[in-house]
């Protein structure tokens, strides 16, 4: 709007009667197109596609609808852009994101912010790694901070007992402490070993120059496994402790739902696990082991990992609740998820709420189900919920015959993350951790302010909240632990 005001003094060369400024954007198709030429590096092919892309073929295009007809036909013209492709009118401004990081000009407290809450495992806490020996810990992001994660790093960087670091990147901050942190262990004598994925959409040029400066400073840097895009958040910490008086390796981990991205970290809502049980690290050593040699793959009795024993982990899942239900024993299946489209999984769900188990999910995207239909999904609900900050997390609860199972996991529920990435879905064993995750499944499905109704008519509208209080799970989430934290002082 600035700009459009000044328009006369910026083009005062011209002597023009009228200045008038309209904008238009254009989305291309992002497909990269990797040519197999074997004399060429990974990352030739990859810069290549990514020139290509700026040639895409055209997906849509936005206008401002104030545009003088003329004008925008001599442009679409220009463009090679026809009547019948998407074509879509607009406002004054289309790139909307960046709204995120909109100023605060007036300097007026935004009414929705809040303080990270302290988490209580962290208390009074100056090692995160004698924090992790103690009992298992989630961070719930953004409520609680991101910054333990990178003095997790920064800690593992100067722990002269710290061996190996290896992690899983997939998308990271502009200035990313990540990055930083790895780089100063590496400096220190630690094995460092990172496994970037390149073709991390519209983060691939990004990646490219990490992987550039990760590469100088001599660190070891794995593209994926051929085949498959590797979207799982893992982090390794390998250290030599005294067990029984003898030196043995001892390995920490974090699994995360979300990115190691301290800037998402304030955006998105995600878990990050923190844990020392042997029954996940071995596990997580284990894929760390398969990135580093892909033709040795270990065995995976408690992470689900795909595209090896995911989809048949969950589909063994279900059918156990349709086993239950037929028995007459409570079954239920609760899901938080980003996108729920494959079609087999689908059938699945379908199939258990006809035998009778009672489905609820939370998904915030692409969802190809139609629930609350009777004789077909009529024990299946589902809402959506779309608020200040984007839901991300995803964790799943299995009824399991009264003994629960909770799982955390960077995978939502698309052929994609099923068959053609690597993702890992990780047990949550921990009694308290498992009620944390209860608690916050039945804070989201309360939910009656932010939450839309996902039935057969499409309408998509606001859960009703005749006769309640409402409940916001944003708002909710901020008191639930802040109760938790009771006194706790902050990590710093």
């Amino acid at each position: 709007d600035i700009i459009r005001h000044e328009l006369q003094e910026v083009f005062v060369f011209f002597n023009y009667d009228v200045f008038e400024a309209y904008e238009f954007k254009i989305n291309r198709d992002a497909e990269l197109d990797i040519e197999d030429d074997i004399m060429e590096s990974y990352i030739e092919k990859l810069n290549k596609g990514l020139k290509k892309r700026k040639l895409g073929e055209t997906v849509r295009f936005s206008y401002d609808a104030g545009f003088p007809e003329d004008i925008l036909h001599a442009i679409m013209r220009k463009l090679a852009i026809h009547e019948d492709d998407s074509i879509i009118p607009a406002g004054r401004y289309q790139n909307t994101r960046d709204f995120m990081k909109f100023p605060d000009i007036l300097g007026e407290k935004d009414p929705f912010a809040r303080d990270n809450v302290p988490h209580p495992a962290l208390a009074g806490e100056r090692s995160i790694i004698m924090a992790m020996q103690r009992k298992d810990f989630i961070l719930h992001l953004p409520y609680h901070s991101f910054h333990p994660v990178i003095d997790l790093l920064r800690e593992a960087a100067l722990d002269p007992s710290v061996t190996d670091i290896k992690m899983t990147l997939y998308r990271l901050a502009k200035f990313s402490s990540i990055i930083n942190a790895l780089i100063n262990a590496h400096r220190n004598g630690k094995r460092v070993v990172v496994v970037l994925e390149l073709q991390a959409r519209f983060d691939e040029e990004a990646n490219i120059n990490w992987a550039n400066r990760l590469e100088e400073e001599g660190i070891k840097v794995i593209f994926g496994v051929q085949g498959l895009k590797v979207h799982s958040k893992l982090c390794l910490i390998v250290r030599k402790e005294s067990v029984k008086k003898k030196k043995r390796s001892v390995n920490y981990c974090v699994v995360g739902t979300g990115n190691f991205n301290e800037v998402t970290a304030s955006q998105y809502t995600d878990d990050f696990l923190f844990t020392a049980d042997r029954r996940i690290t071995d596990e997580v050593f284990n894929l760390f082991e398969f990135f580093e040699a892909p033709y040795k793959l270990g065995k995976f009795k408690f992470l689900a990992v795909s595209p090896f024993t995911l989809r048949e982990r969950i589909e063994k899942l279900i059918a156990a609740e349709i086993k239950n239900a037929a028995a007459g024993r409570e079954a239920y299946i609760h899901l938080k998820i980003n996108n729920l489209a494959d079609q087999d999984i689908a059938g699945r769900l379908y199939r258990a709420g006809e035998a009778g188990v009672k489905v609820r999910i939370i998904c915030r995207g692409m969802f190809s189900m139609v629930p609350g239909v009777e004789g077909v999904s009529g024990n299946i609900e589902a809402v959506s919920i779309v608020d200040r900050y984007l839901e991300h997390s995803r964790f799943f609860i299995f009824c399991n015959g009264g003994d629960p199972k909770y799982f955390i996991s960077s995978a939502d529920w698309l052929p994609r993350n099923f068959d053609r990435r690597i993702e890992v879905a990780c047990p949550v064993l921990d009694a308290n951790l498992k009620k944390d995750l209860r608690d916050i499944f039945d804070l989201a499905w309360n939910d009656n302010v932010k939450s839309r109704q996902i039935s057969e008519l499409f309408d998509n509208s606001y859960r009703a909240v005749k006769g309640k209080e409402k409940r916001r799970l944003q708002v909710d989430m901020f008191d639930y632990l802040k109760k938790q934290a009771g006194t706790g002082g902050s990590h710093a």
